[in-house]
């Protein structure tokens, strides 16, 4: 990682490069990422929110993460909340930091920059805990998050319009190294 820079990043001015990472990363098509543009950009309004991204020497936006403070009113918690009230973990979605997008294009991947950009992100967050979402499968992110703390809080949790079921996953703050 040592050419790559994690730094704040003005994700509102570069919505449309992250999007382009987001896409590459995560398979979307044109019409998901323009869904996904005004989310991103209603989100970025939400008090608390923040974003960092992970740049070249030449500039070239390589990964971002951006989250905030969960607040239960959000769509996004509306979901999960009886999918976390079932398995006893309801509880985590007060008084938490969510990751609400974390990705790095494939070209970079295996360089710890997801490392990276999710423990500088909630190194800064006041809460004690950390929550977000994952397709529900085993997969180099999940391993990631698994060594950094994470543990299921539930999984098969459908999200109107996603393909695959998503896992919820929560983790004390400090990250583990």
């Amino acid at each position: 990682m040592n050419d790559i820079a994690v730094a704040p990043l003005d994700l509102a001015a570069r919505v449309d490069e992250a999007l382009a990472v987001q896409a590459v990363a995560f398979g979307l098509t044109p019409e998901e990422v323009g869904v996904r543009r005004h989310i991103v950009l209603r989100h970025l309004a939400c008090p608390g929110a923040r974003a960092l991204g992970a740049t070249t020497p030449e500039d070239r936006l390589v990964g971002f993460v951006y989250g905030m403070p969960n607040d239960r009113t959000h769509w996004w918690s509306t979901v999960v909340e009886p999918y976390l009230r079932a398995n006893g973990c309801e509880d985590w979605l007060d008084d938490s930091f969510v990751i609400t997008e974390l990705h790095v294009h494939p070209a970079f991947q295996n360089r710890r920059i997801g490392r990276g950009l999710i423990t500088a992100i909630t190194a800064t967050a006041t809460e004690p805990r950390s929550i977000l979402s994952a397709v529900d499968r085993e997969s180099p992110a999940r391993a990631l998050y698994r060594k950094l703390g994470y543990r299921d809080l539930a999984r098969h949790v459908l999200f109107p319009s996603a393909p695959s079921p998503y896992a919820v996953m929560g983790a004390p703050l400090p990250l583990l190294g």
